[in-house]
């Protein structure tokens, strides 16, 4: 090893800090047994012997350049090492993040004492032995420990040790040691905080007198979150995004609302008064505020606005609409913005520009740690198809969770910690220091567009009030209450501060105050009296929400359905096709001809790709979207001797859409916010989620109740968004069995959604292809499929090309062969689905079938009433309605069904049920049994009565 020049530090290297320490540890090791060293160093040891030669003074040199020290001396140097590594790990533990210092600091790790060192020995190491980052002098090791203390333990703390990249963390160790973190502010940034502190301190107390007793969840406590976004917002499109998206619990939205995005003050209060004024919108359309028919209240709703700069429009700032489900949103945010960076003009993959929008999300310190969506959420952000290029999560700290203490709301010390596993760099900010706020808020937005990962801010403060302004905290935590009473605002705090400085004087201070108070005063005056006799109005959905969908073709060319499916199966000469696959695939080439077979997963793809064609951009993911969880799919291919994929929908002819797959991970609560999410920013788009079985659908249950069944009717939020639910009854057990049909039933009203349980390839080629062209479309609505599994491959199930290109959707089939003698039916059969086609294939061995007619109902929701009674209405001798269903009685389509049957039933006949009794659990165990059910079921239904 070449001996490396002098002048560069002890080796001439370069060494200092941890590396040093490490060289150290390791000449230790070779004086004990030189062959504990590996090669490299045992020779360069051997050649230059120890870091420092024994002369007895660290201020000697040498003769060949290398410090002088005694062994007692090197001892100290690594002791006052170990120190500075463990400031640099653990200096969080001791740091003044606390705005109401009750929480005990760790002092015995930061004594000299700990390390067997005294002031004059740290006096005695050299500062570039602890630190070399320092943009101030430091004169010896003292000075050096006294600075990593003052950088690493005040108002800013930091956690990044868990960041395994290297070079990430070193570029934040030497942006923290430079102290380059902390902002110097220049005096007209310091007023423009502390105004901004005015008004959101004056905002909140003016709610808090004029509307007594009203809800509002106060931001008090964590008066620095707003500046903190108002900086993370300026950085962030000086950096060139072009769209920000936020998501927040309700805590502290009303203040966010007013003063991030510029709701009108008269607005808010309109809301409080309840008379909300949509004439009060700003005119110039800067404001962009969507209305649902039932609404929500006030802490829920969300905004939309431009930013402008010389009156050209700059970015696009939105604040999404959240349920008190707090931390859902978040995923539903990350779609957002992926949607705002995906260019989905051009075949292929979209392309991605990640700098171009930006997704802050805002958590609360109990739920952080305590909601799975969280992790769920986290997860997605390094993933191929759900990347933002990181987003920058702040958690709103208020050291309690509604009456709940840190100390029974997680297992952990920081709120924070769940970010560790996924190397998620952390600042801990007290809230009660504003420049310390704007600091954090420049590092986390530099550290984004530099890496293009997560980063969070853990803002710590207090909550002033209760969890709601009715609320007294008293009786469940008056030792906090007790500290919070005395405790000044921060907006009284830093305005002393700046008197003190001279950067405001007492007359300045005065004229913000008046300034502000005179802008919530006038706002006020703008807004309508309460009467004391309210009319209130019906909240029934428009008219175009509330009519059928218009009729529209579906139907494509045979001619064009030839070529894309000649397309769908061409793959480069050299692409090895796993032979088996291949084969099946193959089969396809003749399914168009004549009385050819169009299966489930053919059918799909002819749909994507006409669908491509038509310039519509496609989104599809889902756990094995790809190949499709029955393995029914394979729209993307892999040559079985490299690996590499490929897919035909990527290469069709005059395609002018992206087509977008990706196997999502095993998550059903994150990635469906996600994608709903991606929906609603980007409407024109089919957005299509797949579960991998029906009930996983269970896991997100929040997403559909609170957002994709209501989010039209609360905000008037549209979406399209497509939902494929595998369901079936097997006789393999009770799970995987049932979608929970009945659930999305219970959710249907006002045209909210379609729910379909379909019985031909045909069927749900022309559904896709509807869904399609309602997208951009005041009725569009998202549309629910209990997607087959041993249907995939039934022949019954299979259609020709005639039925795709001169067919079209149809709520209700009627079973061919049956109910053509309209005075011999006495009975009609419906059911949908899996069903459908289990009767259907019963109905192929039986002859003298005339008193019955089954019909299949493609369509249940919205059910299709006049269909079905205009049918019933050509047999005069009906005397049974009968419902057959796969699902126990409390459970499927009967409970929805019923009533409607009856309200259609002509006089002199009745409505009953066949099927499983009632159960708790959706399936049998056995399937032994189930067939056993599964067979009484279809005989009784194709029994004529004696």
């Amino acid at each position: 090893m070449k001996k490396p020049s002098n002048g560069e530090g002890p080796f001439g290297l370069g060494f200092h800090g941890p590396n040093l320490g490490y060289v150290i540890e390791l000449y230790e090791k070779y004086l004990e047994d030189p062959q504990s060293v590996d090669d490299e160093m045992r020779m360069f040891f051997e050649e230059n012997g120890s870091p420092f030669q024994e002369t007895g003074t660290l201020s000697q040199p040498a003769q060949n350049t290398e410090l002088a020290v005694s062994a007692g001396q090197l001892e100290k140097s690594l002791a006052a090492i170990k120190l500075a590594d463990n400031i640099r790990s653990y200096g969080h533990l001791g740091a003044n993040i606390f705005p109401l210092n009750d929480r005990p600091v760790e002092e015995t790790l930061f004594d000299l004492n700990t390390y067997g060192l005294t002031e004059n020995d740290l006096i005695n190491v050299p500062a570039h032995v602890i630190c070399t980052d320092a943009q101030i002098p430091l004169r010896n090791g003292k000075e050096a420990i006294d600075y990593l203390k003052s950088v690493y333990m005040g108002p800013i703390a930091f956690e990044f040790n868990h960041v395994y990249d290297a070079s990430e963390k070193e570029w934040l160790r030497r942006k923290v040691e430079s102290n380059s973190v902390r902002a110097s502010l220049l005096k007209e940034e310091k007023v423009k905080v502390y105004k901004r502190l005015t008004e959101v301190e004056e905002f909140e107390k003016f709610l808090h007198r004029t509307f007594v007793g009203q809800k509002r969840f106060s931001v008090e406590g964590l008066d620095t979150l707003v500046p903190l976004l108002d900086e993370i917002v300026s950085e962030s499109v000086g950096d060139g995004a072009k769209t920000i998206n936020i998501g927040m619990a309700h805590r502290g939205r009303l203040n966010v609302l007013a003063h991030v995005l510029g709701k009108p003050y008269e607005m808010i209060f309109a809301e409080f008064q309840h008379a909300p004024n949509k004439d009060l919108v700003p005119s110039e359309g800067s404001i962009g505020i969507s209305y649902g028919w039932t609404g929500d209240v006030k802490y829920h709703l969300g905004l939309d606005k431009q930013i402008k700069a010389e009156n050209t429009t700059v970015a696009r700032l939105t604040l999404a609409n959240n349920p008190s489900h707090l931390e859902f949103v978040g995923a539903v945010v990350e779609g957002y913005t992926r949607a705002s960076q995906d260019d989905r003009s051009a075949s292929g993959y979209p392309k991605v520009n990640l700098s171009s929008a930006l997704s802050i999300i805002i958590h609360g310190d109990a739920a952080f740690p305590g909601q799975g969506v969280v992790a769920e959420t986290l997860n997605l952000g390094q993933l191929t198809g759900y990347d933002t290029g990181g987003s920058i999560h702040l958690i709103a700290n208020n050291t309690i969770g509604f009456t709940t203490e840190s100390h029974d709301s997680r297992s952990t010390r920081y709120a924070s910690d769940l970010a560790k596993g996924y190397e998620i760099p952390i600042l801990h900010v007290n809230a009660d220091d504003p420049e310390a706020v704007v600091s954090a808020a420049r590092l986390a937005c530099e550290y984004r567009a530099k890496f293009q990962k997560d980063f969070l801010i853990d803002l710590i403060g207090y909550r002033r009030f209760g969890h709601n302004e009715m609320d007294e905290p008293m009786t469940t935590n008056p030792l906090m209450y007790n500290i919070i009473h005395q405790r000044p605002t921060v907006k009284e705090l830093y305005g002393k501060q700046l008197l003190e400085e001279s950067s405001l004087s007492e007359g300045e201070v005065k004229g913000i105050q008046d300034e502000v108070l005179a802008k919530l005063t006038a706002a006020y005056e703008k807004v309508p009296a309460k009467k004391k006799t309210v009319q209130i109005e019906d909240m029934n959905p428009p008219e175009f929400v509330d009519k059928e969908l218009p009729f529209i073709s579906t139907a494509v060319s045979i001619d064009k359905l030839k070529q894309m499916n000649e397309e769908l199966l061409t793959w480069p000469q050299d692409f090895k096709v796993f032979d088996k696959l291949g084969k099946i695939l193959k089969r396809r080439t003749d399914a168009l001809e004549g009385n050819g077979k169009i299966d489930w997963g053919l059918a799909e793809t002819l749909a994507y790709a006409s669908i491509l064609a038509d310039g519509t951009p496609i989104r599809l993911t889902g756990q094995d979207s790809e190949r499709g969880t029955f393995a029914q799919r394979n729209v993307v291919l892999h040559d079985h001797t490299t690996g590499k994929a490929y897919s035909p929908l990527h290469k069709l002819q005059s395609v002018n859409a992206s087509f977008a797959i990706h196997n999502s991970p095993l998550s059903e609560m994150a990635v469906l916010g996600f994608e709903y999410g991606y929906n609603v920013f980007a409407p024109e788009t089919l957005v299509l989620w797949e579960a991998q079985y029906g009930d996983f659908a269970n896991s997100a249950q929040v997403m559909f109740d609170q957002f994709i069944a209501a989010g039209r009717a609360k905000w008037g939020q549209k979406s399209g968004l497509v939902m494929l639910l595998p369901h079936g009854y097997e006789g393999q057990g009770p799970e995987h069995s049932s979608a929970r049909l009945e659930r999305f039933l219970i959710l249907a009203a006002e045209n909210n959604w379609t729910v379909a349980n379909l019985s031909s390839s045909a069927q749900y080629f022309h559904i896709l292809r509807r869904q399609a062209a309602i997208l951009n479309k005041e009725e569009v609505r998202p549309l629910v499929i209990m997607s087959p599994k041993s249907l995939l491959r039934n022949p019954l199930v299979a259609s020709n090309g005639i039925e795709l290109s001169e067919g079209e959707f149809k709520s209700v089939i009627e079973q061919s062969g049956l109910g053509e003698n309209h005075e011999a039916v006495t009975r009609i059969v419906l059911a949908t689905g899996k069903m459908s086609i289990d009767l259907a294939e019963s109905l192929s061995k039986k002859e003298d079938m005339d008193w019955l007619h089954v019909l299949r109902v493609e369509e249940i929701y919205p059910f299709p009433l006049t269909k079905i009674k205009e049918i019933m209405s050509r047999y005069p001798n009906l005397q049974e309605i009968i419902w057959v269903q796969e699902e126990p009685k409390n459970m499927g389509a009967w409970t929805f069904i019923e009533p409607r049957l009856n309200e259609i039933a002509p006089e002199g006949s009745a409505v009953s049920y066949i099927g499983r009794r009632r159960r708790s659990s959706p399936a049998e165990g056995d399937p032994n049994v189930h067939k056993m059910e599964q067979a009484r079921i279809i005989e009784e239904a194709l029994t004529r009565k004696q």
